[in-house]
C-alpha cells in the first residue's frame, strides 16, 4: 500500500486524509498543534484553542458544493454534522415570491447549504479520520522541508524540525494560507513560479450567539444567511449548529472609523442597525457566547504550486492551493471538493501522469473562483472606496453579476436558480452568465426591485450609530 503524507490537520488536510484513505492509501497526517480536547461536542468550542488557525473564530458556512461533496463522498460526515445540530437549508425557499417558475425542478435538491461552525466540521472530520485504520495523525510535528530525488524532479518525502526523514511518494500541502510548500521548494533550490494574486480588500469582525429557542427569529433572505453586502460595508448572519449563529461585519481595510467594531458595544449597535439582523439580537431571542473577533482578510491567490507544480508528487490543497475572499464563503467547500477530486485523480492515473493530471484538475476547479473573487473584489473595493473616501465609482468588471442579473433574479425563477448556483459553487460564472439562453432570460425579464442590498445603512447614519454607542458606554 503506497503512503501519503498530509502536512496540516485542519479541514483541507483531514478531508484529504479521508479521501486518500478511501482510495487505498496509507496516510500520515502531520499536524504541528495539539489534538482537540475530548468530550461532548457541545462543550469543546470554548476549550479548543486554535492559535495556528485564527480564522476558526470567524463565521463559516458550507455551500451547496460542500454539501454535495459530503452527500456523495462522505455521507457519514454529513450525518454526524446533522446529528450535532447543523441545519440543512433549502435555498429555494428564498426564491423571491414574485418570480416565475417557482415549481420544483430537477436540480433543486442540490440548492442547499449547511449551517455549521468551522470548529464543529473540523471536530467531526477529525473523529471520522482518527478512527480509520489506514490513517495515523501525529501531533506536535512540524515539517521543515521536502526530500527530493537527486534531479530535484520528484518528491521522496519530508524532513521534520526534529530531523526525522519520513518517506512518501505523495506529499499533500494542507498548511493553509501560509502555503509552506513554496518555502520548502525554494529552500531545496527549486525555482517556484509566481502566484496569481489580487487584493481581497476586507477586514472582518465576528461574534457568535446562541438562540434562546429553536425558532429562527427572522427570514433568511440569502437562503442560508441574513443581511447583505452593502455599499460601504457588509453585515451577514449565518445560522450555525446547535442553535448558534454568527454575525460577520466586513469593512474596507483602512476604514479607521469602523475599526471601533472590535468593541462589543459598537459591534452590537451596528449589527442592530443592519437590515435583516435586528430581530435576531433582541435580548429575549439570543445571547452572545463570544467576544468580537477581528481579522484581516487575505489577498485572493491562486498558487502556482497547485496549477503548475515544479516537482512531481507535491499537491497543495485548500488555502495552500487557492485563497478566495471569505466574504463569499467558498473556502471549506472548495477544500472538500478538491480533496476528493485529488484522490480520484491520483487513483485514475499512472505515477508518471499524476502530477500533470492533478494540476489540470486543480486549475479547472479553482481558477474560475479565483477569477470571480478577484473581479468581484475589485468592483466592491471600488464601490466601498467611493463611499468611504469620496472616490469615483469604478466600472463594472466582467464576471460580476451585474444589476440586470440581480434584478431579473427577483422576477425570473430560472435566472434566480442560475445566480444561486454560481453563489453556491455548483456552476462557474462562465457556465451561467455566459450562456446565451440565460442572457436572453435576463434581457426579457421584467425589471423588479433589487433585493435587500438596495437599501443599505447610509454611511453617515452608521457613523451616528457608532457615536451613540460610544457615548452610551462612556
Amino acid at each position: 500500500m503506497s503512503k501519503a503524507l498530509v502536512v496540516g490537520g485542519s479541514v483541507a488536510g483531514l478531508a484529504s486524509a479521508l479521501a486518500l484513505a478511501g482510495s487505498g492509501r496509507q496516510v500520515v497526517v502531520l499536524e504541528r498543534s495539539a489534538p482537540p480536547p475530548r468530550g461532548a461536542m457541545a462543550d469543546l468550542h470554548g476549550r479548543w484553542q486554535r492559535p495556528t488557525v485564527p480564522q476558526a473564530q470567524h463565521s463559516h458556512t458550507l455551500t451547496s458544493l460542500g454539501v454535495r461533496t459530503l452527500r456523495t463522498r462522505a455521507p457519514e460526515v454529513l450525518e454526524r454534522l446533522l446529528a450535532a445540530g447543523a441545519p440543512l437549508f433549502d435555498l429555494t425557499r428564498a426564491m423571491p415570491p414574485g418570480a416565475t417558475d417557482r415549481a420544483r425542478e430537477v436540480g433543486d435538491d442540490l440548492l442547499v447549504a449547511l449551517g455549521c461552525r468551522r470548529t464543529t466540521l473540523e471536530l467531526v472530520l477529525y473523529r471520522t479520520v482518527e478512527a480509520l485504520p489506514q490513517v495515523e495523525i501525529r501531533h506536535g510535528t512540524t515539517v521543515r522541508g521536502l526530500r527530493l530525488s537527486s534531479d530535484l524532479q520528484s518528491v521522496r518525502g519530508v524532513v521534520t524540525t526534529d530531523g526525522a526523514h519520513l518517506p512518501a511518494d505523495v506529499v499533500v500541502d494542507a498548511t493553509g494560507r501560509r502555503a509552506a510548500a513554496r518555502g520548502w521548494l525554494t529552500d531545496a533550490g527549486v525555482p517556484v513560479p509566481g502566484d496569481l494574486t489580487s487584493p481581497g480588500g476586507l477586514r472582518g469582525f465576528t461574534r457568535f450567539y446562541r438562540l434562546r429557542s429553536g425558532t429562527l427569529p427572522g427570514p433568511l433572505n440569502r437562503g442560508h444567511a441574513a443581511g447583505d453586502i452593502w455599499d460601504h460595508y457588509a453585515g451577514v448572519l449565518h445560522p450555525g449548529d446547535a442553535g448558534t449563529f454568527a454575525i460577520a461585519l466586513g469593512t474596507l481595510p483602512g476604514d479607521t472609523e469602523l475599526d471601533r467594531l472590535r468593541h462589543a458595544d459598537a459591534f452590537t449597535a451596528v449589527a442592530h442597525a443592519t437590515p435583516g439582523l435586528t430581530a435576531w439580537l433582541d435580548d429575549a431571542v439570543s445571547a452572545p457566547i463570544s467576544a468580537v473577533h477581528a481579522i484581516g482578510g487575505p489577498a485572493n491567490a491562486l498558487r502556482a504550486t497547485a496549477v503548475r507544480p515544479p516537482v512531481a508528487g507535491l499537491f497543495p490543497v485548500g488555502d495552500a492551493a487557492c485563497v478566495t475572499n471569505p466574504l463569499y464563503g467558498r473556502g471549506m467547500s472548495l477544500a472538500l471538493a478538491q480533496a476528493f477530486g485529488l484522490a480520484d485523480t491520483l487513483a485514475a492515473h499512472p505515477a508518471g501522469r499524476r502530477g500533470e493530471a492533478a494540476a489540470e484538475f486543480a486549475d479547472v476547479l479553482l481558477r474560475p473562483w479565483y477569477e470571480h473573487a478577484a473581479s468581484t473584489d475589485r468592483e466592491r473595493i471600488g464601490r466601498w472606496s467611493a463611499v468611504v473616501h469620496g472616490r469615483s465609482l469604478p466600472p463594472a468588471y466582467p464576471g460580476c453579476p451585474d444589476t440586470s442579473i440581480r434584478s431579473a433574479a427577483t422576477q425570473d425563477g430560472t435566472v434566480w436558480r442560475g445566480l444561486t448556483r454560481v453563489l453556491m459553487g455548483l456552476s462557474t460564472p462562465d457556465e451561467v452568465f455566459g450562456d446565451e439562453k440565460f442572457r436572453h432570460r435576463v434581457a426579457q425579464a421584467p425589471r423588479g426591485a433589487l433585493p435587500l442590498s438596495a437599501g443599505p445603512l447610509p454611511r453617515q447614519e452608521l457613523l451616528s450609530v457608532l457615536a451613540a454607542a460610544e457615548g452610551a458606554s462612556s
